[in-house]
């Protein structure tokens, strides 16, 4: 307990330096934004962020970055109970209620228990994330080449099974982004693979222009092509804050939402996003009337919003304890700390407390910023839901070349950029999702690298695999659930839950 509060100490003088308050502020309000614009998501935006990382220092950077993805989460909410559009993916089900609350002219309570549900979740599992961190950490120390190998196996496969649409298209854009991984020069016998020639791709594909192009610009074109319609609420927002009658059926629905977010948000393969459908289900079952649900019950505000923030926290653990991103954003996470030449896994811990303390106390601070930027603020988020898009993505167009360009002042990264949005935007037209391929080129190089120590170990044996016990028991929880979700009924059923329109 002692060295829980002494990390926290340290992780608390990181986070409450003036600078690091500041990038904070801004990862906040810039996620709070595109969280409610829809069109522009969390993956987009950050990739697009990235070159601004370069000139700040990889706490600050990673602070910044995780404030957008939490303060996302936040801004989703608005845009759903005011516009009836998720302006995130995990906003969806909170349209069902809060929109309806909106029209009955109680626009506030949503967006009051919103922000509190969701205060309240964050700050349970940045808690959460304390005191787990340490112990998680530990124990993947006991992890060797072949358990990290099977890990990540582990790791592809929930996102396959969790990626939205086909399971073989998912496991497509996987091995297609584990193929776009192993371009470059192998750095064991020095011989380039998969170059085509190209003198500039001797050293692998860049991450930059690749995540900026496929989640971006790709992101951008297929919302152009959108007709634009917002039905902006015209009734009052009135009060914010809810009643007593209205606390005590948010309290536990909020407690529910808080624990099923948390749990799942740790899966592998982006588990966040089902939070808010579990929690939306379980209070639909537990209520003594379900028929009230989609006709403005609180309590369907209450628990997904707070499943939504807590899985968008502890999908951190997985990345800081264990150095595998759970989702696409996380593994631009990844992207950024190995720019800054920071190797995720459970030696962050040890070899930059600063920067894993830093920023789980920076989640505190940024949950604490959150609800001020958001209630105080509704009437400028209520005027912003009305800018066109044809005014906003010009302007983010043009600000994205010149980060991409300002990376290494270098014309082929911008082609580079323009070539992967094209390419993006027709995966998205051919039904592919692309969030799958992004895990399997970050986890590639890290997969190869840990392939080739255990072959080296055992001799070239791939016994190794299934004779180590933690490494088999993962590649059999693997197998099962590649199976389950072939499965007809299962896999109709998750086609269900899938549909975001």
């Amino acid at each position: 307990m002692s060295d829980l509060l002494a990390n926290l100490y340290l992780g608390f003088g990181v986070a409450l330096s003036l600078k690091n308050l500041g990038l904070c502020f801004v990862g906040c309000m810039v996620g709070t934004l595109i969280g409610v614009l829809p069109g522009v998501g969390p993956i987009a935006t950050i990739a697009m962020l990235l070159p601004i990382t370069f000139g700040i220092d990889p706490t600050g950077a990673l602070i910044m970055l995780a404030g957008i993805y939490y303060g996302a989460q936040y801004g989703g909410s608005t845009t759903s109970i005011l516009v009836n559009i998720p302006g995130e993916a995990t906003s969806v089900v909170t349209c069902l209620d809060g929109h309806q609350m909106a029209r009955q002219g109680r626009a506030g309570v949503a967006l009051g228990i919103a922000a509190i549900g969701s205060f309240f979740a964050g700050c349970v599992s940045t808690i959460f994330i304390a005191a787990i961190g340490v112990p998680l950490s530990k124990v993947a120390q006991l992890f060797g080449p072949a358990e990290y190998f099977s890990l990540m196996v582990m790791g592809l496969v929930f996102a396959t099974v969790l990626a939205r649409g086909s399971v073989l298209k998912a496991i497509c854009m996987i091995l297609l982004g584990l193929l776009f991984a192993t371009v470059g020069t192998d750095l064991v016998t020095g011989q380039e693979r998969l170059t085509l020639g190209i003198q500039d791709l001797s050293d692998g594909i860049d991450f930059a222009p690749m995540a900026m192009g496929m989640f971006g610009f790709a992101e951008i074109i297929k919302n152009l092509e959108n007709v634009e319609t917002r039905d902006v609420v015209q009734q009052k927002i009135g009060r914010l804050m809810p009643n007593l009658e209205e606390y005590k059926q948010s309290a536990w629905p909020i407690i529910r939402g808080t624990v099923v977010g948390g749990i799942l948000g740790i899966l592998p393969g982006n588990g966040a996003v089902l939070g808010p459908f579990a929690s939306y289900t379980l209070e639909k079952k537990l209520a003594k009337d379900p028929s009230r649900f989609g006709k403005g019950a609180i309590e369907g505000v209450a628990g997904p919003e707070s499943a939504n923030n807590a899985g968008a926290q502890t999908a951190f653990i997985p990345l800081l304890t264990l150095g595998i991103p759970p989702n696409a954003v996380m593994a631009l996470m990844v992207g950024a700390m190995t720019i800054h030449g920071i190797v995720p896994g459970p030696q962050v811990m040890t070899k930059n407390p600063e920067l894993f303390w830093g920023m789980v106390a920076s989640m505190w601070v940024g949950n604490a910023m959150l609800v001020i930027i958001n209630l105080p603020l509704i009437g400028m988020w209520v005027s912003l839901l009305k800018v066109p898009y044809r005014l906003m993505f010009p302007a983010i167009g043009i600000f994205c070349c010149i980060g991409i360009y300002s990376i290494n002042n270098s014309v082929n990264d911008v082609v580079s950029t323009a070539a992967f949005s094209i390419f993006g935007y027709a995966l998205v037209k051919f039904g592919f999702e692309p969030a799958p391929m992004l895990l399997g080129f970050v986890l590639g190089k890290l997969m190869e690298e840990k392939l080739r120590q255990a072959m080296i170990l055992s001799r070239g044996s791939f016994m190794t695999f299934v004779e180590r016990p933690l490494s088999a028991a993962l590649l059999a929880v693997a197998l099962i659930m590649l199976i389950v979700a072939v499965l007809p009924s299962i896999r109709a059923k998750r086609d269900v839950v899938f549909v975001e329109d």
